[in-house]
């Protein structure tokens, strides 16, 4: 866990390398998503990230605290890659992004930001080594799930849910109305629910022939949990 502004900001200003590689693999994965929003491809949207990170230290000693940290450097990466998305002449804000669709997959390099899915418990009642095999499978499990959930909803639900970034920062960095927001992370939600289930019954079956005393129910409520714990990296 990161630790607060009035700390972090300070060592961070001080040049502590530590404290910049901490915020370094904490939001680098968040900050690709966003870019990614915008630009063509996870090259250019890495290339917008970098970019990022530069004004961070151009910027900082200029950071007056009006918002958090993170959502200073969100909107910083956001802005950058609106300026990148129009000089590729390519521009696709959020408000205009079409739903799901043949090409609506999610890239897992895209999903994992070069970090990889983190759950960060077992579910109640399953000890070790069986709690081992059930968080792998359950991260395995809301990554398929997460790609079926269409690219919109996908990064508005990601920030809210899993960068933990407010309705009125998302609204923001995305350039969406209030109303907007809520209706893309409702809809997420439902969508990551449905498919999560869908994912899960696959799961039961196949324990049901192979593993038949591990409890399949405990895929869902790990699944439910691997969300909270995607590495943010």
């Amino acid at each position: 866990m990161l630790p607060a502004d009035s700390d972090l900001v300070p060592a961070l200003l001080r040049g502590e390398e530590a404290a910049f590689a901490s915020i370094l693999d904490a939001w680098s994965g968040g900050l690709q998503r966003v870019a990614r929003s915008y630009v063509r491809t996870n090259e250019i949207a890495d290339e917008v990230v970098q970019d990022t990170w530069r004004a961070v230290i151009a910027g900082l000693p200029r950071f007056e605290g009006r918002s958090s940290l993170k959502t200073w450097i969100f909107t910083i990466a956001a802005n950058r890659a609106r300026t990148r998305a129009k000089r590729e002449a390519r521009a696709v804000p959020m408000s205009a992004v079409g739903g799901g669709g043949p090409d609506g997959g999610l890239d897992p390099d895209r999903l994992r930001g070069g970090g990889g899915w983190l759950v960060t418990d077992a579910p109640e009642g399953i000890d070790s080594p069986e709690a081992e095999t059930i968080a792998w499978e359950a991260s395995g499990v809301v990554e398929e799930a997460l790609a079926a959930v269409p690219e919109r909803q996908r990064t508005v639900l990601l920030l809210r849910d899993v960068e933990g970034l407010s309705s009125e920062d998302v609204c923001n960095l995305l350039e969406i109305s209030h109303s907007n927001q809520r209706v893309l992370l409702h809809r997420g939600r439902a969508k990551l629910r449905s498919a999560l289930a869908t994912t899960c019954r696959r799961c039961r079956t196949r324990r049901s022939s192979h593993e038949p005393h591990q409890p399949a129910d405990a895929v869902v409520r790990g699944g439910g949990r691997a969300i909270v714990g995607l590495a943010r990296r």
